[in-house]
């Protein structure tokens, strides 16, 4: 009983301090592993960077596409380009035709 009752007094004479411990550990957890936390904050930079690769990709297909509608607009059409989108969407070809087949590059 004895016991009890001194624990019970370390207990009432430490209260505050275990309480800003608990809060402090409560905080500094959060502040790295929570959901705005650093490791968040990396894994964002991380997803960032990733996002601009593929938004600089896009634009670049973007460009190579406007390029070749510019080229079959009527004021100045590519006869060569005409020709090639009227076969693939058309499925023509000439008798004399071959397909090549090319493995993808790895």
């Amino acid at each position: 009983m004895r016991l009890f009752l001194q624990h019970r007094y370390l207990v009432r004479k430490n209260l505050l301090t275990l309480i800003g411990l608990g809060l402090c550990f409560y905080f500094c957890y959060h502040l790295i592993c929570g959901g705005r936390g650093y490791v968040r904050y990396l894994s964002l930079g991380a997803d960032n960077a990733a996002l601009k690769l593929e938004a600089e990709t896009l634009q670049h297909r973007r460009e190579t596409l406007e390029g070749k509608v510019a080229m079959m607009r009527p004021d100045s059409i590519n006869k060569d380009l005409l020709e090639e989108r009227a076969r693939i969407v058309l499925g023509f070809r000439h008798e004399n035709e071959r397909d090549i087949l090319l493995s993808p590059a790895k």
